[in-house]
Formats: C-alpha cells, structure tokens, sequence
C-alpha cells in the first residue's frame, strides 16, 4: 500500500523536509533510518537485516574479509554486551536497547566526519560562512524580505533562509558557531529535545493553514480536495485517512497535537529498534521461549548478523561494540 501514498501528502511532506533537511542530506548521503519494510509488514527484507547489523553494504563486505574463526569471537563478544542482565540470553528490551545504542553511536560518529569538513579553520566551531563555503562553494546572504522572480531561485532562498534558521536554532552557546554536539543537533535534529521544537515549529508553519496550532485531516492530506462527484475516494487518500485516524491520531480527536505530529514527520529510532528486535525473536527463538539463546543466534548468524542488531555487521568491524573491556 506505500506504493500508493498520495501525491499531494507525498508533495507536502517533501516539500518540508527539503526545507528543513534538504542541504544536510545532501552532505550525508542517502543512507537512512527508515525502516524499508513500512507498508509491507509481511516482507522483511534479509538485506535490511544484514545492514542494521553490519552497517551498510560497504561494511557489510569488509565483514565476509574476517576468518570465520574472528567472524565467530567476534559476534559472541557482542552477544555478551547486549546481555545486559547476564542470564545468557538476550530479551526484545535488551534488543532494541542496543539497537537504539548503535543509532546514536553512527550518527555521532557520521557528523565527526562531517565536523571535520565543515570546520574550515579547525578552530571548534564551525561558522555559517563555513557551512556555506563547504555547501556552496561561496558565502550565500539573501534578504528575508525579498521575493525572487525566478521560481527555481526563489525555492532556493526559502530553502537557504530556513537552513540558515535551523543553523541559528541549534547554536545554543557562545561563541558564534556550531560546536560537535551543536552541530550533531543541526545535522540530526530528530535526536535532540532541543531541536525537536523547531522541528514542530516549521512542521506547523508548512502545515497548519488555520493557524490553531493543529494539523487537521484536510490539512494533512494538503492540496487534496473532495470531489462531489466522485462515487468513491482515491487510493491514496484511503490509505492517507488510515495512517492519519489509526497511526497518528492517538487521542482520537481528528487532529494532530505538536506531539502526535513528530510521529508523523519524525522517524522514530525507538519504534524501529522495537520492530527490529521483534522481527528478530519471531524468527530466531526456535524454542518459542521470548528470548534468545547463543546458541540460536549462531546457528542463524547470517540473520543475525545482517540486521540492525550488529548494524548489518558494522559492529564486527568496530571495537566499540566487540571489544570486551569496552
């Protein structure tokens, strides 16, 4: 049914995350914690698996370059950590704590990266100057009042300004300039309390067109109206009223709260962890007893060992995560 989601929801939505992510994507690449099998929970795709717990496709290769005898010392030692209580098997919870561990690990370990490219003059900080120099290739200043005449360059000055926003909103502390933590809030905004009421804000701006502080099922399904005439609705808003009654609305009132709107607009790494670590127990628990064993998890490693679990085997390949005195 994904196939199907409405243009004009699908039109909304982007046209609000490339105001609000538009240019730090673009830095990152396309890689993504969205889970793949959205829409189509009877398929869940081995490759997924493999990636969460190796982390990535590149990753994942260098992993099948460790002897088996490595691959399997390895793997053990993880199994240990994610043990947290020592019984000798690991539990959904413990799963998906780990999970959720590795997603903030990458995610701060990406944005060094990225840190280091953006901070021009090594200094600690990095400038909007810098952000632009590393984007752009030039300092980039539009005024906020005035309107372009050329469409593709007046959607770039929107873009621009609303980046330069989220780059204001997120440098909480002197000096001028964006810090490591700083800058992980503006690159992931998601993963910051901080940031997640800017993001709420300019969801809000984008989508609340009476301005009562909701997100009502008209607006949510944007520029869609109903036709008179029609004998039945389209597809796409069947599937759209589904989510938005079933999935987003949790108080039932027919309209999105600020709170109820971030599970809507903002992928939820603790609910992916969950889904991950259930998927896991339903295919690896031979003994059906709601845990798992070493011993299943070695004689379905290869599941194990592609899911998001070891980061699709990333973690094999990073002492952080099988070093035993880490």
């Amino acid at each position: 049914m994904a196939d199907v989601i409405s243009f004009g929801v699908k039109m909304s939505m982007l046209v609000f995350f490339l105001c609000l992510f538009l240019t730090s994507s673009a830095s990152r690449g396309p890689d993504s914690f969205i889970h793949p099998s959205e829409g189509n929970s009877e398929h869940h795709e081995h490759n997924y698996d493999e990636k969460m717990f190796l982390g990535g496709e590149e990753e994942a290769e260098d992993f099948s370059d460790l002897s088996l005898e490595e691959q399997l010392k390895r793997l053990k030692s993880i199994i240990r950590k994610i043990d947290q209580s020592g019984d000798g098997y690991l539990t959904e919870e413990e799963l998906s704590k780990w999970i959720q561990k590795s997603f903030r690990h990458y995610i701060l370990e990406d944005t060094k990266e990225l840190f280091a490219e953006f901070d021009k003059d090594k200094n600690g900080y990095v400038s909007w100057d810098e952000y632009n120099i590393q984007m752009y290739d030039r300092i980039i200043d539009y005024d906020e009042d005035v309107v372009l005449q050329d469409d593709e360059e007046e959607s770039f000055r929107l873009i621009h300004l609303k980046d330069k926003k989220r780059f204001n909103y997120a440098d909480k502390e002197d000096p001028p300039g964006l810090n490591l933590m700083e800058f992980t809030d503006f690159e992931h905004p998601e993963e910051s309390d901080h940031m997640l009421e800017f993001v709420i804000d300019r969801a809000l701006e984008e989508h609340d067109k009476d301005g009562d502080g909701f997100v009502s099922l008209r607006e949510y399904l944007g520029e869609y109206t109903d036709d008179q005439d029609s004998v039945e609705f389209p597809q796409w808003v069947i599937v759209e009223k589904d989510r938005f009654v079933n999935d987003y609305d949790k108080d039932g009132d027919g309209k999105l709260n600020p709170t109820e709107l971030l599970s809507w607009i903002v992928p939820n790494n603790r609910e992916i962890s969950q889904e991950e670590a259930t998927h896991l127990i339903e295919e690896i628990d031979d003994d059906d007893d709601g845990r798992l064993s070493e011993a299943e998890i070695l004689l379905h490693q290869d599941l194990f060992l592609t899911s998001e679990a070891t980061d699709y085997g990333r973690q094999l390949k990073d002492e952080h995560f099988y070093h035993d005195e880490l």
